[in-house]
């Protein structure tokens, strides 16, 4: 029997989703998916880009990624909202819901992105394209937004046919389908060509997916190595990845932060790194993880990039630990240009039962840093992250667990954004 699998993307997630709850929770009267409309960061803490944007928007030229002064000036009368990313979880969510009760096998690949393994499954609607006509319409009913079905034999090539025309369709991209409906298309638009790859293929003569489909792989593999046999694959509509219904695990712990003001001085830099390390390793302990390599990132005020890590004597998901590893890192690091972004990265994972490698004179601090730390995840589970924070924080200008999604975008403040 040949696999039928789906993948389904939510049509522009954010914005549809913020322009549900306020049609549907609010009682707003316009509806931000039919007017020049954006989900945008806030300018004045530097997360200042649009996240998301309407179809309206699109046409003005806004792009996701754009900086919001830009995406003004291509369109003046350009609404925006802020992002509220409990709302857009618990949307994922209610899909999730929706789509395992069409598919015993289902793989959430993104927050708006999901694949569903109906082999066996779709005799039950009749076929392929009914089954997914039903899917889709039942998330626009129940959920109030529109998702695009693509349908084929694997992953890829299910994913390609969702990006076909948009909003809420339905395609099929079968492998007898592939010359006709994916060769033809521009190179960049195959999954895993991003814009560098994309240059250099144009610099090869390749332009379009059909032609990288039918160039030399020895050629590909001269110029990209082991990722030239991988697009080349794409091109071929070639993918072995099956639907798995359980995430596989991390292979490294990190969080960064773009900082609201210049750090000029290396004290407030290290407080950025602590809150930064806060957030790392309460998720290296809710995974219960350690992690054997810490590495610290830095971009200065021109955009300039620069890195180092390095190799812990043992592994740990101690907060202190991470920290001083962080700490040691910047004073090799940095040059005093000031500092606009701030990260911390782990890899190297260890699980299980690790033998940590002590020495004589901290095994006690050891011992109550650990107990500590177990004690203060329990708290702030309980009653949230900003319950218990180190006393350095508290009249301090950096937030005491920088990194990731930030409490402002999480809670839906929506006094914060335009009521129309």
């Amino acid at each position: 029997m040949n696999k039928i699998i789906f993948h389904i993307d939510v049509n522009s997630a954010f914005l549809s989703w913020e322009a549900v709850y306020r049609l549907r929770i609010r009682g707003e009267k316009t509806d931000l998916r039919e007017i020049p409309s954006a989900v945008a960061g806030d300018v004045k803490k530097r997360h200042g880009i649009i996240l998301a944007r309407s179809t309206p928007a699109k046409k003005y030229g806004v792009r996701t990624g754009d900086t919001i002064n830009d995406a003004l000036k291509l369109c003046p009368n350009l609404v925006m909202v802020p992002p509220h990313y409990d709302l857009y979880e618990s949307c994922s969510e209610a899909m999730m819901e929706i789509l395992k009760e069409f598919s015993p096998c289902v793989e959430q690949y993104s927050v708006d992105e999901a694949f569903c393994d109906m082999t066996g499954t779709v005799g039950l609607y009749g076929s392929a394209v009914v089954a997914a006509t039903l899917l889709k319409d039942k998330i626009y009913s129940e959920l109030g937004f529109t998702v695009n079905v693509g349908i084929s034999t694997n992953k890829i090539l299910a994913k390609m046919a969702s990006d076909f025309k948009k909003p809420n369709m339905v395609h099929t991209l079968f492998p007898e389908e592939i010359e006709q409906k994916m060769w033809p298309l521009p190179v960049g638009d195959l999954f895993f060509v991003g814009p560098a790859s994309k240059r250099k293929l144009h610099a090869l003569g390749i332009h379009t997916i059909g032609q990288l489909a039918n160039t030399d792989p020895d050629i590909l593999r001269a110029h990209f190595k082991k990722y030239g046999e991988v697009i080349h694959a794409f091109a071929n509509g070639i993918d072995l990845s099956v639907v798995a219904e359980e995430a596989p695990p991390n292979k490294g712990y990190g969080n960064s932060t773009t900082i609201p003001f210049d750090v000029d001085d290396g004290s407030t830099a290290k407080m950025v790194l602590l809150s930064l390390a806060e957030k790392v390793c309460t998720r290296l302990r809710a995974d219960n993880v350690m992690a054997t390599v810490v590495a610290v990132s830095i971009v200065d005020i021109y955009f300039r990039h620069s890195s180092h890590q390095m190799t812990l004597i043992s592994p740990t998901n101690i907060t202190n630990e991470i920290h001083k590893a962080a700490c040691k890192l910047f004073d090799r690091l940095w040059d005093g240009t000031p500092i606009r972004h701030l990260g911390i990265h782990t890899s190297k994972i260890v699980r299980g039962e690790v033998y940590k490698q002590i020495n004589l004179f901290d095994m006690n601090r050891y011992e109550k840093l650990s107990r500590l730390d177990a004690v203060v995840d329990t708290i702030r589970e309980r009653y949230g992250e900003d319950s218990v924070k180190r006393a350095i924080f508290l009249k301090g200008p950096v937030y005491h667990m920088a990194g990731g999604i930030s409490p402002e975008k999480r809670k839906p403040m929506y006094k914060e954004g335009i009521t129309l």
